[in-house]
């Protein structure tokens, strides 16, 4: 561009002090107004919008090229800042009491018609938001989503950095270590046969680095898992990876409560009171159904079993006699739910494994159900007092194994909390979940797999537990944090001595050949003066899609996949030549039909 051309400011950095002085200003034309003659111009750039205006009596020349202006045409002006008249202010813009007579015009490109309006006001596809995201990231929305996520990072940078926390790179060529999620898997063709994968997380890479002595470690980084994906899944994304030695899970608790809080307050200006609350995994899922529950409204599970066991309900006396258990949410307020909606909500517990859904509602007259002639007056009295039940309330239940009942009324609750307008979004609910159980038992592959993961450290008392064949009774040195029911990290004190890490892989049935073929490298640093350590990774995109209030991760992301994995944009994945294929020998055989 010629100098001249070049902006002297953004849009938004025009004020009224600048009344009365010349300007040149770049940017998308964003609408345009044709009003009798005189043309005027929101002008958009990335601080904002500012309008311009095109008199003839001010300038026929400029006036006379902006009439063959169009949306996003890109332009450079010139022109003098000049304050609007009282009725023309417009309060709901930054520029708002100012406007810029232009007198000096050059369109630097044209733009075709565009596949939809960038106007915020307008819902497009997101398929095809997707394949034009060069122009869905123009709309002002996205920009400040990407803007905020680059200065809340800068913030978590500039905490740790003051907390001597040092920033290394891990590689993203790595070893396949097939232990939880599929990896992504890369041809060497220098290697032929032979595959590096993509690190779904620098595990093994940060606790190399604490044996090898950084007492502080930190990355952002991308991290990649080969996975069914849902509104916050991506193939690729993005973590606030975090390890730290000579510590306890009290000490990395408090200082991510710091960090996370000073993040906030100095991107949102939100202040966050810490600390926050803990909660067992235990009593998460008693309460909540979930490890990961929502707090910002009631509605807790009831554990009713030892009142209905000698009921003549023979949904709930089955239950309990093959090990299963009856639970109960009191949605206050709910008895104005009509029978259609109840059997939606059957339909949609159906969906997480539950037979059925049992129901009862308080009304003036008494209870009312159709489950009701089962129980005895004692009983059902019981049953109001224990859920503090008033007129105009309705009780679901919940009876079956323990995991359909917690994740089917867990799922519930938060259906019902939405339904019922419970939930405040304007809150910001964080919680520590902690005490989680270090291994639980898989049906298809007949075996105990790590919670978290196989390096995670049992609790020191449980230890003897693991030796006493107890694995469903071990907990684990892990917590994770919770916001408004959504993960946003979690983490654990690490395994550092090698004789509890073979104790542990064998709980896993993962064999010392096995373990020596993925873990090698890892094991034989342990046997070289490991020191106490532990960490946690957060998933930034989570975060920022939390506190953007975005419906999806793929809002708060440049340049996302779809949920089949694609890009729309790019065209990826896709086929490529036999030649690049034939030099990493690999052959693709036509999937039979």
């Amino acid at each position: 561009m010629d100098k001249e051309l070049i902006r002297t400011k953004k849009n938004t950095e025009i004020t009224e002090k600048d009344i009365n002085s010349r300007v040149t200003l770049n940017g998308w034309v964003h609408r345009r107004r044709d009003h009798g003659g005189i043309i005027f111009i929101d002008l958009r750039d990335i601080s904002g919008i500012i309008q311009i205006v095109f008199d003839p009596s001010f300038s026929e020349e400029a006036h006379k090229t902006a009439e063959k202006l169009r949306n996003e045409f890109v332009i450079s002006v010139s022109g003098i800042v000049k304050k609007r008249s009282d009725e023309t202010i417009n309060p709901n813009m930054k520029t708002g009491t100012i406007e810029v007579f232009i007198d000096k015009i050059t369109i630097l490109n044209t733009s075709e018609t565009l596949p939809f309006s960038l106007d915020e006001y307008h819902k497009v596809n997101e398929d095809v938001r997707l394949e034009y995201r060069f122009l869905d990231l123009r709309r002002p929305t996205m920009q400040k989503n990407l803007i905020n996520r680059a200065k809340f990072v800068n913030n978590i940078r500039k905490f740790l950095t003051e907390n001597n926390f040092i920033e290394i790179e891990t590689p993203v060529l790595t070893k396949s270590t097939p232990e939880g999620a599929r990896d992504f898997l890369v041809p060497s063709r220098l290697n032929i046969g032979s595959f590096y994968a993509l690190p779904q997380s620098p595990q093994l890479f940060k606790q190399i680095l604490m044996i090898s002595g950084f007492d502080r470690y930190y990355q952002i980084v991308k991290c990649f898992r080969d996975e069914d994906l849902r509104a916050d899944r991506q193939p690729e994304f993005t973590q606030i990876d975090i390890e730290m030695s000579f510590i306890n899970k009290d000490i990395i608790i408090e200082l991510m409560e710091k960090m996370i809080s000073f993040a906030i307050k100095e991107t949102y200006g939100i202040e966050i009171k810490i600390p926050f609350r803990r909660m067992s995994f235990k009593d998460a899922m008693h309460k909540y159904g979930s490890d990961r529950p929502d707090l910002r409204f009631g509605l807790e599970l009831v554990d009713v079993g030892d009142i209905v066991k000698d009921s003549s309900f023979n949904v709930f006396t089955n239950a309990l006699k093959n090990k299963g258990i009856v639970y109960a949410i009191n949605a206050k307020g709910g008895a104005k739910i009509s029978r259609k909606e109840i059997d939606e909500y059957t339909q949609y517990v159906s969906t997480f494994g539950a037979k059925g859904l049992a129901w009862i509602k308080a009304t003036e007259n008494g209870l009312e159900s159709s489950i009701t002639k089962f129980f005895t007056k004692e009983q059902l009295d019981k049953l109001t007092e224990r859920l503090t039940v008033e007129p105009g309330d309705i009780i679901f239940f919940g009876a079956d194994h323990p995991s359909i009942v917690f994740q089917s009324l867990g799922n519930l609750r938060l259906k019902l909390g939405k339904d019922l307008n419970l939930i405040d979004e304007n809150k910001l609910e964080f919680l520590w979940v902690v005490d989680f159980p270090s291994f639980e038992w898989n049906e298809d592959e007949k075996r105990h797999v790590a919670v978290h993961h196989p390096f995670t450290s049992p609790k020191s008392e449980h230890i003897k537990l693991i030796d006493e064949g107890k694995l469903e009774d071990v907990e684990a040195e892990a917590y994770d944090m919770v916001l408004n029911g959504i993960e946003l990290g979690g983490g654990s004190i690490r395994i550092h001595n090698p004789e509890i890490q073979k104790k542990v892989f064998k709980a896993l049935s993962i064999t010392e050949k096995e373990a020596e073929e993925k873990f090698g490298f890892l094991l034989k640093a342990l046997s070289f003066g490991a020191p106490p350590h532990g960490g946690i990774a957060f998933g930034l995109d989570r975060i920022i899609m939390l506190l953007e209030k975005a419906q999806s991760i793929r809002d708060v992301i440049a340049f996302p996949k779809t949920q089949r994995g694609h890009c729309l944009m790019t065209g990826s994945p896709s086929l490529v030549e036999q030649s690049q294929l034939k030099e990493l020998g690999i052959k693709i055989e036509k999937e039979k039909k």
